[in-house]
């Protein structure tokens, strides 16, 4: 069989899946990552060579100079990086990206990134997640933390946000 026929059979079985599961809505989009540009921040071009720059939800990785930031990005690379990716997005933020959950192979790269310790669960949208990834952020991030992955073998590890505003 055809490799692209095979790719996009893959792609719907994914897409209902994930919408029987209620984890995306119908209007996600279909891209290609073809940058990351930090840990918690991609560029996908959709089937008609629309570019989006994408801020994964729910999550904040260490900036580019933090410690970890060129790890988390080098995790999420591995993850994404040219590869094709369901977009489930909420909303627009102020520098005008897409802010979206990156499901990957029916995976959440977003929680694919805490549960590696390459990000945080940023707590302060948690009102913006369903139930279950609230759910499901949290028990990573606490379990990454308690395995000491990633950022976690820092025990003065500083969240990005604070990072930001030294």
């Amino acid at each position: 069989m055809d490799r692209s026929l095979v790719f996009i059979l893959r792609l719907l079985v994914v897409l209902g899946l994930l919408l029987q599961a209620g984890r995306i809505q119908a209007d996600a989009i279909t891209a290609r990552v073809i940058g990351v540009s930090d840990g918690d921040t991609i560029t996908a071009l959709d089937a008609q060579r629309q570019q989006h720059k994408i801020r994964l939800a729910g999550i904040d990785a260490p900036e580019k100079t933090q410690p970890f930031g060129q790890a988390s990005k080098k995790h999420l690379s591995d993850l994404v990086f040219n590869r094709d990716v369901i977009l489930d997005c909420g909303k627009t933020d102020r520098y005008r990206r897409k802010i979206c959950v990156v499901m990957i192979d029916g995976r959440d790269a977003n929680l694919a990134q805490v549960k590696a310790g390459m990000a945080w669960w940023y707590r302060r949208y948690q009102r913006e997640q369903v139930a279950q990834q609230r759910v499901d952020y949290e028990a990573a991030e606490a379990a990454a933390k308690a395995g000491k992955q990633g950022l976690w073998q820092d025990v003065g590890a500083l969240p990005p946000w604070a990072w930001r505003h030294k």
